[in-house]
């Protein structure tokens, strides 16, 4: 039997679809029934239950934004940085092998040489370089929470995406929004997302961070291009001069545009589709919210 954690989230229902499609027992451990935030409640719900594995999907992301996340920073804290260490702790003790959903957005940008940051490179969209987003700081401090713990999964997703609309899915933020910031980015397309990270466990791959991004980069104009090929969407998309110009007319926080390298997770033999045919597959098979 599975745990998962935050399984009424954007991520955690993929989860949850995911499990029920393979016919694999799991527990959606909701806060209302266990306070999963309680280390002795979550220690004594493991010892009770012995589950095979635990997938934590909880995180505080902001709605409809990270901006959001600039308004509420005790709950943006507790739910990105507190939270992983106490369930780190209840799953050491009980002796239950867990994965954490983390994010990329702890980088901006790419490596000196243009290629994407690995899984070894220091985030550099942190509160230690002071250039980020609060939502971003407290992802980086989760991580270092989670530095060294054993029997872990960090997996880092990126931008999620997939064919239904959604006003957490990318390819809906783009649609939707007036003005667009073009910027490179790894994205992760998101019922590959939880495939390759479920597969982890499957599989039983070394235990250690996973950058869980379609190979390769993709642009805000490529993106848009192809809504236009696929006939999405015919608007005329305006885009903002440069970031500046975002940051003055659009935002309340730094953004993370970055690069990432997936080749690892690759390495152990699981495979993501390249970015552009990922993103263009699911915007032909495009499922408006009126019939999702």
């Amino acid at each position: 039997m599975i745990y998962l954690l935050g399984g009424s989230g954007y991520v955690g229902q993929a989860y949850q679809a995911l499990l029920t499609r393979k016919g694999i027992p799991f527990r959606n451990l909701r806060r209302a029934d266990v306070d999963y935030t309680n280390p002795a409640t979550l220690l004594a719900a493991l010892r009770a239950d012995r589950p095979e594995f635990l997938i934590n999907a909880a995180g505080y992301t902001g709605k409809p934004n990270v901006d959001a996340c600039e308004l509420h920073k005790h709950e943006c804290l507790f739910g990105n940085a507190v939270l992983p260490g106490i369930i780190a702790d209840a799953c050491a003790a009980a002796g239950v092998p867990w994965g954490h959903v983390s994010s990329g957005c702890i980088y901006t940008g790419a490596r000196p040489d243009g290629s994407g940051f690995t899984e070894t490179d220091a985030p550099n969209f942190t509160f230690r370089q002071n250039n980020c987003s609060f939502y971003s700081g407290s992802k980086a401090l989760g991580e270092e929470v989670l530095a060294g713990k054993p029997d872990l999964y960090i997996w880092r997703l990126r931008i999620p995406f997939n064919e239904v609309d959604n006003p957490r899915n990318y390819l809906t933020k783009l649609l939707r929004y007036q003005t667009l910031l073009e910027a490179t980015n790894s994205i992760s397309q998101l019922e590959e997302f939880v495939a390759a990270t479920f597969a982890c466990w499957e599989k039983h791959v070394p235990f250690g961070i996973y950058n869980v991004t379609n190979p390769g980069r993709i642009t805000t104009h490529e993106v848009v291009d192809l809504i236009k090929k696929t006939g999405v969407s015919n608007k005329d998309f305006v885009f903002f001069k440069d970031e500046s110009d975002f940051m003055q007319r659009a935002a309340k926080t730094p953004r993370s545009n970055c690069v990432m390298d997936s080749s690892k997770l690759a390495s152990v033999g699981i495979q993501m589709t390249e970015v552009h045919a990922a993103v263009e597959r699911d915007l032909k098979r495009w499922r408006p919210a009126s019939t999702s």
